[in-house]
């Protein structure tokens, strides 16, 4: 019994000694200004699950340590991680740190292009990181264009939102018109955000940045060959706020102006923390309402998102479920109508800042041609109406001797209607053209032409057009005149896109000796469609076109509608596309980092990628039927609906290839390195070479796999006050399939031209530099200088008619590749002292072709940005965000002459020689906007 006494009263004061021993250890963070670091990371290296955050006063605690030493680590986005020694025990729990800045990121972990985490500087990669400052520092204008930070990356956010245009190095070709992200691909939480890509249906649809987004890391070419699905150009990857222990969040509200006073309204929020037992969640997401940046008369964007995570961490690693809701209206912008070739201003009374010449607002039933006894709603205003609904599974398990695996997996279901305007091209009222396109001369309208406003019923003009086959004017009968004398060439665009995709990534890593292997495999499949149907639309060609109700009313004949009340012509005869595709993605891929040595490590990879595109198009044919659609023979707006005839082209072809990478890394010291990359990738054909280039004619081949060869050095260093990295590259591109858009003035017909492959070559110098003299002062310049070349380039003439017997095709090798600028940069001053923060950016995109032909070049422009924040108090901040300061007047981008259903490769020295005094259309940068933002962090 006494034995049994003493053994309880051991197990007591042992027990009571180890909870004694248990301690609390609390600590500060602080930046070399000695301001608190609020959000760093802290983890004890050893004790499963014992990590905590700083709070807004530089704040932390890890509860129940036992005594004993362990590795501190210390980590925050935009500063150098410390791995500090401590010993713990009762005399020994209160710690603090002082955290220097790391201003390039270079010594910050990175995921994408990595399958194993690392450091900028051990990665044998171009990355770069935009942490949440430099995020919020960006007007909120879109995904692209606050990837305009990017060194090396070339972005078009000229169109608004969506509708742009990102990519790198020269590896552009296909992305130069509705498919801007051809190349690259957009990311969250590194699964892409859609699979398939194809015209007026890209990843930036579904994509909003808002304050769930906490980095941005940016990879450019390289190892994008074996990380990414179907991707060799690129990776941009948006990652997720994470996971704290402590309840936090933050809301912002944003207010500001446009252009001519345009408003902007925004509100966004965040909120994280833990409920216990090792449960953690992040929810946010954001709504605006945005009447854009040029003068519309409806609002240009309104909608928003909401995402979250849930998060469940146990001793090996964790589980998260993960979604986002998606519901969005935005538009975006054509162009601007120009004159002057060697130095373009603004034609017609446009103006390249305000001007947006889109259709109005107004609620229209046009025929469904698919089913004619259906209507679809038309209402431009509505421009493209995004849902995206997923949900995803992440996983993360030590499995034991130093093997771990990860899954990644995501479902969605995506919807893109598109309820707006293509092409708005100066039409005169003396050009067949415009009688034509009432129902492709079904019948040709002669006579008295009479043009009524479609909401007051007043008529605007009447004319006579009698005269017109004999090369004579219309002529006014009445005082009334169309504004410009013209209408503008533009169609309704309307589009139905779906799909739903399932994605995943399994990796299974295992680490010896000096190997660090990962390999596994990712899926993705897609079941999507796609309908198309275009009309022709009246409407007048000023800044702010108004639709024209249009009649032919010949004395002693029965008056004929040309378009409906709300200015429709052409019911559904101009376009017609009804496709559907299944598409599967599967890959496999090994990557072995193998350490030579202390400095030097060797990161070898290959990708073996299957896609099969399986599918058919709808055969299409006018509806014919006296009368149109209704029998009425004086409504001639519905008597050429295109139609299914029943008949369909099947496709089903398989694309698989095999790409490698393998780089270098040399560390020359514990701040720098040396890094080299020989990649070979491959870009399988997008949806678009079905959807597009066989409309009513077999699909009798497969697309071509085009090839991305690229050469990379890079070093990377981080110095006490300097960081810099620079990157020589070459990169190749062979099999660019390019087509054209074009219209036979004949047929009333529009058309894609026979594919012509080609190829280019660029060679250039990427850098990136941060230099911070004092503690509360950095500059920043970044930039690219590239010699991009079309080393093999033929384009398809049609000369105007979809006959091919005067068909020719142009040699264009070894002129400068179109819309690539030789040299482009970004310089920033940017000042934090204090309460007070400030920045003055300055980008600057210099000259480029505005097509293959080197006719017309685009010229260099500046646009600068500039900030001012103050911190009101702990918890609130506020700023002052300007775009383009100046109101630059750049020119982004080139869309050819200005007449209905030209393209910019259309232009050439001959022509320009030829018209010296034409109008072209041309798409200026966004205009000056200002933004007011109110932060609290709680």
């Amino acid at each position: 019994m006494n034995h049994f006494k003493l053994i309880i009263y051991i197990l007591i004061a042992t027990n009571t000694f180890f909870i004694s021993a248990q301690n609390a250890i609390n600590g500060s963070i602080k930046d070399t200004n000695n301001q608190p670091v609020a959000g760093a990371n802290i983890m004890l290296n050893t004790v499963p699950n014992k990590f905590s955050t700083t709070d807004l006063a530089g704040n932390f605690t890890l509860p129940n340590i036992p005594d004993g030493s362990y590795t501190l680590t210390i980590s925050h986005i935009g500063f150098k991680t410390i791995n500090d020694q401590i010993t713990v025990n009762s005399n020994s729990t209160d710690f603090n740190f002082t955290l220097n800045t790391d201003i390039l990121n270079l010594h910050t972990v990175v995921v994408t292009g990595n399958f194993s985490p690392k450091t900028q500087l051990e990665s044998s990669t171009s990355v770069t990181t935009l942490n949440a400052t430099s995020i919020k520092q960006v007007y909120p204008q879109g995904t692209a264009n606050l990837l305009q930070n990017i060194p090396g990356t070339f972005t078009d956010a000229s169109a608004g939102e969506v509708f742009t245009r990102v990519y790198t190095r020269g590896v552009s070709a296909a992305a130069e018109d509705d498919m801007g992200w051809y190349y690259v691909s957009l990311q969250e939480d590194g699964l892409p955000v859609s699979l398939v890509q194809h015209s007026y249906y890209g990843p930036d649809l579904f994509h909003r940045v808002d304050l769930t987004t906490s980095i941005v890391e940016a990879l450019r070419g390289g190892s994008a060959s074996i990380t990414a699905m179907n991707a060799p150009g690129g990776v941009y990857n948006f990652i997720s706020k994470t996971t704290t222990e402590k309840l936090n969040g933050e809301i912002q509200l944003q207010n500001g102006v446009q252009g001519e006073g345009n408003p902007f309204h925004r509100a966004d929020a965040v909120l994280g923390g833990g409920f216990g037992n090792n449960w953690f969640f992040n929810a946010g997401g954001h709504y605006r309402h945005n009447d854009g940046a040029r003068n519309t008369d409806f609002t240009f964007s309104k909608g928003g998102q909401f995402k979250f995570d849930i998060k469940k961490e146990n001793s090996r690693g964790y589980f998260k479920l993960y979604g986002k809701y998606l519901i969005d209206y935005t538009n975006r912008y054509n162009g601007v109508a120009a004159t002057n070739w060697n130095n373009p201003k603004a034609a017609f009374g446009q103006n390249f800042n305000s001007t947006a010449l889109l259709m109005p607002e107004f609620n229209a039933a046009i025929p469904d041609g698919r089913n004619l006894n259906n209507t679809n709603g038309f209402n431009p205003a509505n421009g493209v109406h995004a849902k995206d609904l997923a949900f995803g599974f992440d996983l993360f398990q030590n499995l034991g001797n130093n093997w771990s695996v990860k899954n990644n997996m995501k479902f969605s279901t995506k919807n893109a209607n598109w309820q707006t305007s293509i092409s708005n091209a100066f039409v005169s009222i003396s050009d067949p053209t415009v009688y034509y396109l009432v129902s492709n001369g079904n019948p040709f309208p002669v006579g008295q032409i009479v043009f009524n406003d479609a909401n007051s019923g007043n008529e605007v003009a009447r004319i006579d057009n009698s005269g017109i086959f004999s090369g004579n004017p219309s002529e006014y009968l009445t005082d009334g005149r169309l504004p410009n004398d013209a209408v503008m060439g533009t169609s309704t665009w309307y589009k139905d896109n779906d799909a739903d995709e399932f994605m995943q990534q399994l990796t299974l890593r295992k680490e010896w000796d000096n190997h660090d292997l990962n390999f596994g495999f990712a899926t993705g499949f897609s079941n999507t469609s796609v309908f198309t149907q275009g009309s022709f639309a009246f409407s007048t060609y000023e800044n702010n076109p108004k639709m024209l109700q249009v009649t032919l009313e010949n004395p002693g004949d029965p008056v004929v509608a040309l378009s409906d009340a709300f200015g429709i012509s052409n019911y559904g005869g101009l376009f017609f596309t009804n496709s559907r595709a299944k598409i599967s993605q599967i890959a496999t891929f090994a990557n072995d980092r193998w350490k030579l040595s202390d400095k030097l490590n060797l990161d070898l990879g290959l990708r073996f990628e299957s896609i099969t595109h399986k599918g058919s198009n709808d055969r299409s044919a006018p509806f014919t039927q006296d009368g149109g659609l209704d029998g009425d023979e004086t409504t001639a707006y519905d008597n050429n609906i295109l139609a299914p005839t029943g008949q369909r082209d099947n496709f089903k072809y398989n694309y698989n290839y095999v790409s490698y990478s393998v780089g270098l890394n040399y560390k020359l010291t514990d701040d720098a390195s040396l890094f080299g990359r020989l990649s070979q990738g491959n870009k399988a054909p997008e949806l678009n070479y079905y959807f597009n280039n066989f409309a009513n004619v077999p699909i009798n081949k497969a697309g071509e796999i085009q090839n991305i060869n690229q050469v990379e050095i890079g070093l990377k260093s981080a110095v006490k006050s300097f960081s810099f990295t620079s990157t020589l590259f070459w990169s190749e591109l062979k099999n660019i399939g390019v087509s054209n858009f074009e219209f036979d003035d004949e047929s009333s017909s529009i058309f894609y031209t026979p594919i012509q492959f080609n190829s280019s070559r660029t060679f250039g110098l990427e850098w990136e530099t941060s230099y911070n003299p004092i503690s509360y002062l950095t500059f920043r310049f970044n930039g690219i200088l590239q010699d991009p070349k079309a080393t093999n380039w033929n384009v398809y003439d049609a000369a105007g008619t979809v006959d091919i017997s005067d068909d020719s095709t142009t040699d264009y090798s070894g002129n400068t590749l179109a819309y690539n600028p030789k040299l482009m940069f970004n310089v920033a001053a940017e000042f934090s002292k204090d309460k007070v923060s400030s920045f003055l950016k300055w980008k600057y995109t210099g000259k480029r072709e505005g097509n293959i032909a080197n006719a017309f070049q685009l010229d260099a422009y500046s646009v600068f940005d500039a900030g001012l924040g103050y911190k009101i108090s702990k918890r609130i901040s506020a700023n002052l965000l300007v775009s383009n300061l100046f109101n630059s007047d750049g020119l982004a981008n080139f869309f050819g002459a200005n007449t209905f259903g030209a393209n910019a490769n259309g232009v050439t020295t001959e022509y320009i020689n030829e018209n010296p005094d034409a109008s072209f259309i041309v798409v200026p940068i966004l205009p000056r906007s200002a933004l007011l933002q109110l932060n609290y962090k709680f």
